[in-house]
């Protein structure tokens, strides 16, 4: 067994005081344990005084080296104990824990003259293997927990940084516009007011877009309503001569009492015709009336063949107003037994305009690139998938690559050039659909084959 005697205290000493100074370091004991750190500095003090005191009274006995041991340990104990929040300071507590006790058995079962005895010889030996098995076991697991703490810290610290450079670009940027709207306030006070107007108008911005799209209904309006308005003046036309000629039979001294009420029929049938048309016209502008207005929030039982079918026309002809060389094929595709559906109208009606414009833009810059033999066409179907009604637009568009795909519902993204769209009209179509009708919104794209958006709605 290992002993030290009084002599060996002059190695023993600066071997303790080295431990700890390596200690001190992979602790880090001037940033966690400033005072305990001083005061290690003063550690060979003890073993110092306890040699030179054996010197200067000749002591023989063996047992100053392994107090100075003990009471070097302790203190390396009760250090660790101190840091056991720390985990390399706890997986080394857990390493000394074993080496500790194994000395004070060591300490006690010795005799004065460093003995040991033969009995605890064999057993001592094995403790000092598995104790020293056991201490370098934890000391690597210790080394290996310090540097992945080293290495969180160093990721903390570049993240931090990374954080502190944002925070100051944006007081940099900050201060950038300060200076401009100073400047722009100090050029005119028109600019000053536009500007506490803007400020003013900036939380409103979302809802604003959702009036923006009324733009788009009215050339398809205007287009819509001339064919029942001509309905309406042709019959009413037809039905003042109706009613000319029956004047004309009634003056008649031998009146035609048949042609008479073939004549009233006709002009009934006109005046049923004629209120038919009217109504159309009507709903037409009742439609694009409610369109302008703001949502009421309030779900009604709706038809979405016929949403889905008026919105589709006024898409078309809307694009048509703009362009009138520009033409492609119609496909509704509706189910017949699709039971009316609670929702909000005119939020729907927005998400569908938005969808069928989008489409409509596809398919035309996919013709504007002159491919032979290619026919623009956006269709729209409508069925029952369970508990859930779909409502499906499909166009043979340029289509989409899956990496804008991914962003197409992020508030501001468009692939528009500059000037031609937001990036809003989409992200107001998904929030509108998932958050305000508790459905789903999703897109299927392949790039130059087109484009398919899924509008899923609870019953």
């Amino acid at each position: 067994m290992a002993h030290y005697s009084n002599s060996d205290l002059f190695f023993v000493t600066p071997l303790v005081y080295g431990m700890v100074g390596a200690l001190r370091k992979f602790l880090d004991l001037p940033r966690r344990l400033p005072v305990w750190n001083r005061a290690l500095n003063w550690i060979w003090v003890p073993g110092a005084a306890l040699f030179v005191a054996s010197q200067a009274l000749n002591l023989q006995t063996t047992t100053l080296g392994d107090v100075y041991w003990l009471l070097a340990l302790g203190v390396i104990m009760a250090m660790l104990l101190v840091l056991r929040d720390y985990r390399p300071a706890r997986s080394l507590l857990l390493a000394m824990a074993p080496f500790v006790l194994y000395k004070l058995v060591e300490y006690v079962l010795e005799t004065p003259q460093g003995k040991i005895p033969k009995q605890y010889d064999s057993a001592l030996d094995t403790s000092q293997a598995f104790v020293i098995i056991w201490l370098f076991t934890f000391i690597f697991i210790a080394r290996s927990q310090k540097k992945q703490l080293e290495k969180e810290q160093a990721l903390r610290e570049e993240e931090e940084k990374a954080k502190r450079l944002i925070e100051a670009q944006n007081a940099q940027l900050e201060h950038l516009v300060a200076e401009r709207t100073a400047a722009l306030t100090n050029q005119a006070e028109e600019l000053r007011t536009a500007l506490t107007e803007l400020r003013t108008t900036q939380a409103q911005l979302i809802q604003s877009e959702k009036m923006a799209s009324l733009g788009e209904l009215t050339a398809g309006i205007a287009h819509e309503i001339q064919n029942p308005l001509n309905f309406v003046n042709n019959f009413a036309e037809v039905s003042a001569e109706l009613v000319t000629e029956l004047e004309e039979e009634r003056e008649k001294p031998d009146r035609d009492l048949e042609l008479e009420a073939d004549l009233l029929a006709d002009l009934k049938q006109n005046l049923q015709k004629i209120h038919q048309h009217g109504g159309r016209a009507a709903s037409i502008v009742r439609g694009m009336l409610e369109h302008s207005r703001a949502s009421s929030g309030e779900r009604v039982p709706t038809d979405l063949n016929q949403l889905a079918d008026e919105y589709l026309r006024l898409a078309y002809h809307g694009l048509r107003a703009k362009d009138k060389t520009f033409n492609a094929t119609l496909k509704p595709e509706f189910d017949p037994s699709l039971p009316p559906v609670a929702v909000i109208a005119q939020d729907l009606g927005r998400v569908l305009l938005n969808l069928l414009t989008n489409a409509f833009y596809a398919v035309k810059q996919r013709q504007q690139k002159g491919e032979p033999g290619y026919a623009p066409t956006v269709s729209v179907s409508t069925r029952r998938v369970g508990d859930d009604v779909e409502i499906r637009v499909r166009d043979n568009g340029t289509g989409m690559p899956e990496s804008v795909q991914a962003k197409i519902f992020q508030p501001f993204f468009t692939t528009k050039p500059t000037g031609e769209g937001t990036g809003l009209g989409l992200s107001l179509s998904y929030d509108i659909v998932t958050q305000g009708h508790g459905g789903t919104l999703a897109v299927e794209s392949r790039e130059g084959e087109g484009t398919e958006f899924v509008i899923s709605l609870p019953v």
